[in-house]
């Protein structure tokens, strides 16, 4: 998949600035959460890309058959898509770090293409990820920093499965904290906080 094959939105920083990735949930487009990363990097450049999936009219970026069921060659086909327009965004403006932000499905997209090609980027906040799969991971999570962040009721993501993929990447050596609230699926004012104490390190 090419560079035009995505509609995306573009906020951009300073030259060298870091390079921030953000991808909306199901529903959303690249304007939900923008703005948000703007507010957390204030100095990057903020690139959201739009899902090219429909769900009954729902954006999403790769396909599934059921609740919590993913068409997995779907998801390969399309994280490799995905990988493809970040490496085409890095090699453009060489940024000085690669950071990504992503809720729900667009978490799940983020850490897809985080599994597939670990080395692109340097640290990713995972809100509300869904992954009922074993990943298969190409190289070292070793040099990577996720936050991954929870609700404790949360229907859509279940606690059960968000503590075996925290087990899964915290024995892959990756730099993991995982934040929770007493919540559902909800993004809390908790959660936006520790994104932006996390990202700040490379601000």
């Amino acid at each position: 998949m090419s560079l035009q094959s995505y509609k995306y939105r573009i906020d951009e920083g300073g030259a060298g600035a870091p390079l921030l990735f953000a991808f909306h949930g199901t529903g959303g487009d690249e304007h939900q959460f923008a703005d948000l990363a703007r507010e957390l990097m204030p100095s990057a450049t903020i690139v959201s890309p739009r899902g090219d999936v429909s769900e009954g009219g729902a954006l999403r970026f790769f396909r599934r058959t059921a609740e919590g069921v993913y068409d997995m060659d779907d998801l390969a086909t399309r994280t490799q898509a995905m990988a493809g327009f970040i490496e085409t965004q890095i090699a453009e403006r060489k940024p000085s770090a690669v950071l990504g932000l992503g809720y729900s499905n667009g978490a799940n997209i983020l850490a897809s293409t985080i599994f597939a090609r670990p080395t692109l980027f340097d640290g990713a906040v995972l809100m509300h990820p869904l992954i009922p799969f074993q990943p298969e991971v190409e190289g070292s999570l070793e040099k990577t920093a996720i936050l991954m962040t929870a609700g404790r009721k949360d229907p859509i993501c279940p606690p059960h499965l968000t503590n075996r993929l925290e087990s899964y990447l915290d024995g892959l050596g990756a730099e993991l904290e995982t934040v929770w609230h007493e919540g559902a699926h909800e993004v809390r004012p908790v959660e936006i906080d520790a994104a932006r104490r996390f990202l700040s390190r490379w601000n």
